[in-house]
């Protein structure tokens, strides 16, 4: 025992002693140093704000201020050193200085770079690498992508802007959900959603539901002030983010923060005032006579007033933001500091969000080998939310404006104060303008997202890069319907009210060392991962509510929640990447991961990759030859890589877990219908992906394409079981699925003069995804009334469901009475269907093909204009919506006029209705997703600094063949497995802003 604690002793020792030594070392010889300059564009002699300077081989770096201007101050030796100087969207420069105590002049031009092959990115193993030396595809978004882009959160703001990422926005609330998907599905059972992580720190990006909203939850994203981001690498496959491990099946997304830098404080200013209004209206039933039955043989009508409920429902809406932050420094302290105020309406009437953040990041370099970094933002954000219901409730506003009988009136009695109920008896649903003005459900979220950052350079080439990550947030969630109202469900009155705490915290380790050998560069990284997860959630639901009581426990019939969970991660890695002459790269990597959701036999996982990057354009025949001239730089690249997926299964999901239960006043346990399965392992995606990169007319065109054929096997899925088992479903490993697609991107410089410049970005993603070895052939999904589907051989989320009776020709099998009519398993003598109803594929909402197109003019020095189109073609969407508003039990929507004049037969509707294969339509659409004008004025009485007058818009045209609101939504939210169901979702609203920026 003496022994052992002696030991420990010395390991304690042992360190402090090397520090201590570390520090002798670097304290001898060591003089100080200064570098100072001024970066400019190339084109037009302007400052490049915010340009990276770096010593290369040290800790040591700054940044240019507002003017472009820089110093960089140094304590190293006497000697020869280089200076990169990196900009995003600019060629690196790299220039050699001799240092000896005597002040440097260095004065660079920087280039556009269409290609940006140097640019720095982090790869997850937080040593900074070119872009050049990857086999995989890596996308870089900066700030100057996303100012003007009118956007409440990081993810909205990214839709279109990167190559094999489909984003699209699921409703139009306030602080609408936003779905990513990078490269396709990669669960069923799971998130589809990539990994986030700011400055270092895996955040929660849940879209948890705590009240019943209809389907509508939030991204916890939303959290985050996009003003703050200084630039978004995004890892889109398993070959790029193997390295991440079983976190990163669905890719990653690393944010990063803007920091401060050395010289003066500089302060920043901005203000955005913005309008929301509905873009298109559904085309509703102002027919003035209505059907006195819906008996198909009596035509009898009566006049009848039409209300247009849509006019009632929706508003013009109103939002401000404004953001402040100050920022600065001395050599070795650097600090940024930010505030900002979002008040944003929904188009729906009393509906709205707010979100305040503060952010603050200080940067401590001690010497030229130890810097600490510490960040914190803390955000608090509320919404006043609007149910929609129709997913899982029959209470909302839109839900009880498609189910409503619009002839009549809707508002209250003027006397007694009573809402009348719109809908059919038998089919209540609530008076839409009741939920508006009664209804209060409200959500409100507190969160903080902190980092403790420790990067060392204890000797030349070495870096050692510790983090510390921490998010917590508590989220609360309240609802309260009062009594006497016209929803079918509560009348009687129903409150609810749940919470939900989410605690993440990483601690990462990273150490690289790089070496060279002649010819030869090596780069050797090892690190590890120690993750916890824990997620506390509680919720109570009271109903049949007194009068006066508006808060759950108030209820005679109690409903209570509590559910509590802790997820371990442990992971180890170790890569070498071996570069020849600065044109051939090879890396090699592999993770270890241990989860605590799955059983000892295949908690373990090992995660493989490999990648290999050539550059041909670096060959002297390339250079000496005529090629050299016309493409200037040439990159084949292929990599090989595998991760893993968590979201699949809850933290103890794979026990058999027993409920409480209460037997004659006595406390007992009973089994849940979930069997466990102890052998339950992650599943795992496996992607090979090549692709090449070229530059032509001196980089000022940029070409990115790149395939990429990823497999999932071992999809964690709920199989039936025998009722003999005493259980209903169990999770296996049972399933696949495949993704194979195609990504291109270019990226140019059309026209560059001084006083002109015209930048445009073209994207093209396609992608096709199958599933196979499903249970039975086929999984349904409760998120799309088990009319969506995972269907053996079909892309996911298929619409599966009845379709129309059709003769050997295609053309419609009618009804002896003329109705169309639902196909069934044969047909009977009179050349009838009959037998059992039929279901089968009859849509998919994958689209086959999705783009962008980004056009940017500079004219002058002041003037920017900016514009975004983005494209999808090929989705289906299931219209639920006209599904409804068209029946004649209903009948607010247009589509019913048609029976009401008698241009088809009455009873058509009602015969439609039970065949969905009726109510797909194309989803293709070409939207105006972004535009944006800017000015820079330069005002005597604001000391010349710049003050930026913007006019931006979002979504204003969507060219669609469309007959809802919009093709780009989804009820079912965030969803992985349930795509493009339109039940009654807040369309995506109209909005333009007028913005002032000013910096000084």
């Amino acid at each position: 025992m003496k022994q052992l604690l002696q030991c420990l002793k010395t390991a304690r020792v042992l360190p402090a002693l090397l520090l201590m030594l570390c520090t002798a070392q670097f304290a001898l010889a060591q003089n100080r140093q200064t570098v100072k300059g001024v970066i400019r564009d190339a084109r037009n002699k302007e400052p490049v704000i915010g340009a990276v300077i770096r010593l290369a081989g040290t800790n040591v770096g700054t940044a240019t201020d507002i003017n472009g201007n820089y110093t960089l101050n140094a304590t190293v030796p006497n000697g020869n050193y280089t200076l990169a100087i990196t900009y995003t969207g600019y060629r690196t420069v790299n220039r050699a200085v001799t240092l000896n105590q005597s002040p440097v002049t260095v004065d660079v031009d920087m280039s556009e770079d269409a290609l940006n092959l140097n640019e720095v990115v982090v790869t997850g193993t937080g040593a900074a690498t070119s872009k050049k030396q990857l086999g995989n595809a890596i996308s870089t978004v900066s700030s100057r992508d996303l100012e003007n882009s009118v956007a409440t959160s990081i993810d909205q703001a990214l839709a279109g802007k990167v190559a094999g990422a489909q984003i699209s926005q699921n409703s139009g609330n306030p602080a609408g959900g936003i779905s990513v998907r990078l490269r396709g599905n990669s669960t069923i059972a799971g998130s589809s959603d990539p990994l986030y992580i700011v400055d270092g720190v895996i955040v929660n990006n849940s879209s948890t539901e705590l009240v019943d909203l209809g389907g509508y939850s939030q991204n916890r994203l939303v959290d985050i002030n996009p003003a703050d981001i200084d630039r978004i690498e995004i890892i889109k496959g398993a070959a790029g983010a193997a390295i991440y491990g079983s976190r990163a099946s669905n890719g990653v997304v690393q944010i990063f923060t803007k920091r401060g830098k050395s010289g003066k404080p500089v302060v920043a200013v901005s203000t955005q005032f913005r309008s929301n209004t509905l873009r298109k209206k559904l085309a509703y039933n102002d027919y003035p006579f209505r059907f006195t039955n819906t008996t198909a043989t009596d035509l009898t009508q009566v006049p009848v007033d039409r209300y247009d409920l849509q006019k009632e429902i929706f508003r013009d809406a109103w939002g401000n933001e404004s953001n402040v932050s100050v920022s600065g420094g001395s050599d070795n302290t650097t600090y940024y500091m930010s505030g900002s105020y979002l008040g944003n309406q929904g188009i729906i009437d009393n509906t709205n969000f707010q979100r305040a953040t503060a952010r603050v990041r200080v940067d401590q370099r001690f010497n030229n080998w130890l810097k600490v970094s510490l960040g914190l933002n803390y955000s608090l954000s509320g919404s006043k939310e609007i149910p929609n219901g129709g997913i899982n409730e029959a209470y909302g506003a839109l839900t009880g404006f498609i189910f409503a009988n619009n002839y009549v009136n809707p508002a209250p009695n003027p006397t007694t104060g009573i809402y009348s109920s719109l809908s059919p008896a038998g089919l209540l649903r609530t008076n839409p303008l009741e939920a508006i003005n009664r209804f209060d459900f409200n959500q409100k979220t507190s969160r903080l997202i902190g980092d403790l950052q420790v990067n060392m350079t204890p000797v030349k080439n070495l870096t050692i890069n510790y983090t510390l990550g921490y998010d917590n947030s508590t989220q609360l969630a309240t609802g309260f319907i009062p009594v006497g109202n016209t929803s079918p469900s509560y009348s009687t009155g129903y409150a609810r009210r749940a919470d939900r705490i989410a605690l993440l915290m990483n601690n990462d380790l990273n150490i690289s060392y790089k070496a060279k050998l002649g010819d030869f560069d090596f780069t050797t990284a090892a690190g590890a991962t120690a993750q916890t997860e824990r997620v506390s959630l509680s919720g109570i639901t009271g109903t049949q509510l007194s009068p006066v009581s508006q808060v759950a426990s108030g209820g005679a019939g109690l409903a209570v929640t509590d559910n509590r969970s802790t997820l371990n991660i442990l992971g180890f890695y170790a890569q070498e990447t071996i570069g020849y002459a600065n044109k051939l790269y090879v890396t090699g990597a592999l993770r270890n991961d241990v989860a605590s959701s799955f059983g000892k036999e295949n908690r373990w996982q090992y995660y493989p990759k490999l990648s290999g990057t050539y550059i041909l354009s670096e060959e002297k025949f390339w250079k000496n030859s005529s090629l050299g001239s016309v493409i200037p730089t040439l990159k084949v690249r292929a990599s090989y890589g595998q991760s893993g997926n968590l979201t699949a299964i809850g933290a103890y999901d794979r026990f058999t877990n027993y409920n409480p239960v209460s037997l004659s006043g006595l406390p007992g346990v009973s089994p849940s219908s979930l069997l466990g399965n102890a052998t339950v392992k992650p599943e795992r995606q496996t992607e090979k992906e090549i692709g090449m990169d070229a530059s032509f007319l001196n980089d000022r065109l940029g070409f990115e394409f790149s395939y990429y054929n990823k497999s999932v096997k071992d999809l964690l899925l709920g199989v039936n079981l025998r009722p003999s088992t005493g259980y209903s479903t169990q999770f296996q490993n049972i399933g696949n699925m495949t993704n194979k697609g195609i990504e291109l991107l270019v990226r140019g410089i059309p026209v560059q003069h001084e006083n002109f410049k015209w930048s445009t970005t073209v994207i093209f993603n396609k992608n096709k995804n199958k599933v196979f070895n499903i249970p039975g052939g086929l999984l349904t999904f409760p998120g799309g009334f088990g009319q969506v589907a995972a269907v053996e051989g079909y892309p996911l989320g298929v619409f599966y469901a009845t379709a129309f009776a059709r003769n050997a020709d295609g053309s419609l099998l009618l009804t002896p009475t003329g109705f169309p009519q639902r196909e069934m398993t044969g047909r009977n003598a009179a050349g009838q269907p009959s037998g059992t109803i039929v279901n089968r594929v009859i849509g998919d909402p994958n689209p086959q093909w999705t783009g962008s197109f980004i056009n940017e003019f500079n004219v002058g020095k002041n003037l920017s204009f900016r514009m975004q189109w983005d494209a999808s073609y090929g989705g289906e969407v299931f219209n639920f919506t006209k599904r409804v508003g068209d029946r004649d039990l209903y009948g607010g929507l247009a589509g019913y006029i048609p029976e009401l004049k008698g241009e088809v037969p009455k009873g058509t509707s009602a015969a439609l209705f039970s065949i969905m294969e009726n109510w797909i339509e194309d989803g293709s659409y070409l939207k105006l997703r972004e535009v944006s004008a800017s000015y820079t004025l330069h005002l005597k009485f604001l000391k010349d600094k710049p003050l930026r007058v913007t006019l931006a818009g979002r979504n204003l045209l969507s060219i669609d063949k469309y007959s809802g609101w919009d093709p780009e939504t989804n009820a079912a939210g965030q969803s992985g497995a349930v795509r493009g169901f339109d039940f009654v979702e807040v369309p995506i609203p109209r909005t333009i802003a007028l913005g002032l920026n000013y910096t000084f």
